[in-house]
Parts: C-alpha cells; sequence; structure tokens
C-alpha cells in the first residue's frame, strides 16, 4: 500500500479517535519502557503526567493520520517561540511499514512552518529505535539536550 492512502486533519486530543490513539501510544511507550505488559492504572498515570491538552490551538496541534478512512496514527506540535516541537508520533501496529510515519512527519512541517516556525526539535528515547531511524531517514539530526524530560535520552532537530 503507498502512501497515497493516508490522509491527515487536525483533531482535537479529547475527541474519541484522538483519546484512543493516544492511549494506544501510552500503552506501548509504558510497555516498551518497563518490558512487560502494562498494569491496570498504568496508562492512565501516564496521560495524567504527561497531558496532551496543549496539542490543540493556540498551543500546538494533533493530527490524526487515516489509512483507507480508518484512524490508524497520530503526531503532535507544541508549539514554541520561532519554532515546534515534536511529540506522541504513533503509527498502529496494523498500518506500519506502509508510509504513515513518513506522511505524519511530512504534514507536522508543513503546519510547523505554517505557524512561523523555522525548526522541529522532539526528544525521545533509547529503546525507540524505529522512531530514531525515521527522523534521522526524514532529515532530523542528533542535537544536544535542549530539555531535561524524565524519559529524554535522544534530541533531534529538523530546520525547516
Amino acid at each position: 500500500m503507498s502512501a497515497t492512502a493516508w490522509t491527515t486533519a487536525p483533531t482535537p486530543p479529547d475527541r474519541p479517535e484522538a483519546t484512543t490513539l493516544l492511549e494506544e501510544y501510552f500503552e506501548e511507550m509504558v510497555r516498551r519502557y518497563h518490558g512487560r505488559p502494562v498494569r491496570p492504572g498504568e496508562v492512565a498515570a501516564a496521560m495524567a503526567d504527561e497531558p496532551s491538552d496543549d496539542l490543540a490551538a493556540p498551543t500546538g496541534i494533533l493530527l490524526v493520520a487515516h489509512r483507507d478512512g480508518r484512524p490508524a496514527g497520530c503526531a503532535g506540535l507544541r508549539y514554541r517561540p520561532g519554532w515546534a516541537e515534536l511529540t506522541r508520533v504513533y503509527v498502529r501496529p496494523a498500518h506500519r511499514g506502509h508510509g504513515g510515519g513518513a506522511v505524519l512527519l511530512a504534514a507536522v512541517a508543513e503546519r510547523a512552518r505554517a505557524a512561523g516556525a523555522d525548526r522541529i526539535r522532539l526528544d525521545t528515547r533509547g529503546d525507540l529505535v524505529e522512531a530514531r531511524a525515521l527522523y534521522a531517514r526524514h532529515g532530523y539530526r542528533e542535537i544536544p539536550a535542549y530539555n531535561d524530560g524524565p524519559y529524554a535520552e535522544h534530541w533531534f532537530e529538523k530546520v525547516l
């Protein structure tokens, strides 16, 4: 399946399809971080610790990606003065390998430029090797730490 089957649309993070994707994102992050199945309450606690409510105007945006009309992934931007921070990049496992990550990264770059950002930054963890490879393939370069996030181990930037 080609990337042409994908579309993206801004979606408030409290809408059901966005909430479901964000829950799945956090479930994967918790499971991979701990290397075990998720325990009851862990996803809700992670979502409370790192809320996504700022991924809506005027502070940010959440894009939901659809593949063949079905919600298949998401990516968020937090607007900063002159730049944007990429977060919550997630593609459902059944849709991986079909160009969704590239579609999401292109869409957030377009939104960041439109918002006046000259670069996109992100942080990620060491165990998220697929994400780091995706970012590198799409022009993100590793940079020195720009924040002290509790899970941040690698920092990337793409100049727009």
